[in-house]
């Protein structure tokens, strides 16, 4: 598995892999809640390739997963009392994290999450958070599989989930 910043011209081809992920979850127990074109939303993707944070798993010439890498958080983030002490340009959070359905349970998942920390601290960061839609266990599963810390969970607000709980998480980096 291969992992790059996307490129413009790999738009469509991102939009499509979500909307599989989207089609796959639908229904699940664990559904993540995405919607089609809300998210993750058209304008998002096109930012995180134009600013270089949307990062894609490739293998065999074909996407097998994606997840964006960034400073940006929900606002709630901000009246949560983190134990690790950050600013925010030292701060990554992962967000829209995925993989194509018929690549999972092979450990693809894993290898973005270890790329992400990898990442994180080539950029001297501090710490990773996310958060995830409270019941999504496989997302919880895999990230305290990983060493994240779930700290809280906390209402929040998303286009695709309007107000609802998240689980909050966390991954001290070594400084």
């Amino acid at each position: 598995m291969n992992v790059k910043t996307a490129s413009f011209n790999q738009l469509q081809a991102v939009k499509e892999f979500y909307y599989e992920v989207i089609d796959a979850v639908g229904g699940a127990d664990d559904s993540v809640a995405w919607k089609k074109d809300i998210y993750p939303a058209p304008d998002f993707l096109l930012e995180s390739i134009c600013c270089g944070e949307l990062f894609l798993a490739e293998e065999g010439g074909r996407i097998v997963g994606a997840m964006v890498l960034n400073h940006r958080f929900n606002d709630a983030y901000r009246s949560f009392h983190w134990p690790v002490r950050a600013e925010e340009t030292e701060v990554t959070v992962i967000h829209a994290l995925a993989i194509r359905p018929t690549c999972w349970r092979k450990g693809y998942a894993k290898q973005l999450v270890r790329f992400a920390i990898d990442y994180a601290r080539d950029h001297h960061q501090k710490v990773i958070r996310l958060d995830v839609l409270k019941g999504n266990r496989n997302a919880g599963k895999l990230y305290t599989g990983m060493g994240f810390r779930y700290l809280h969970t906390l209402p929040m607000f998303y286009e695709d989930t309007g107000w609802a709980d998240f689980d909050l998480y966390e991954y001290p980096l070594a400084t």
